[in-house]
């Protein structure tokens, strides 16, 4: 019998998008949270969005929190940097950095930043469809 206690996860990983009162609107960006916990379930990861629908970026980086993690990359999903990623985000990683001091938070760039992502949009919109 193994009496070790299981490991916490050392990261976690939220994605953090826009929100909408609509839940189908929701469905690409949980798509994604389920791919990545098939493909590397030890990384805990979770939606988090800025308005109109829960739950929100501080409730998201509490349930990571109470998992043991030690570090959260917040991913904006986000295909262009407009005014909620360039102000309102950061300022709420602030707060959340304040408020849990011995927990590393890094905000990554947008999503649509990333030249992969640049890259296979741009594969998409040349493929023809089929």
């Amino acid at each position: 019998m193994n009496t070790t206690p299981p490991s916490s996860p050392q990261r976690g990983v939220v994605l953090f998008a826009h929100g909408s009162r609509d839940p189908l609107w929701r469905q690409p960006i949980e798509s994604v949270a389920r791919r990545m916990a098939e493909s590397t379930p030890q990384v805990p990861v979770r939606c988090a969005y800025l308005e109109l629908c829960a739950p929100d970026l501080t409730t998201v980086v509490a349930e990571l929190l109470d998992l043991g993690v030690q570090s959260i990359a917040v991913v904006p999903m986000f295909l262009g940097v407009g005014k909620h990623a360039r102000e309102d985000l950061p300022q709420l990683m602030q707060a959340l950095q304040a408020q849990h001091p011995r927990i590393l938070l890094t905000l990554r760039p947008a999503i649509g930043e990333d030249p992969a992502m640049i890259e296979l949009m741009a594969k998409i919109a040349l493929s023809s469809g089929e």
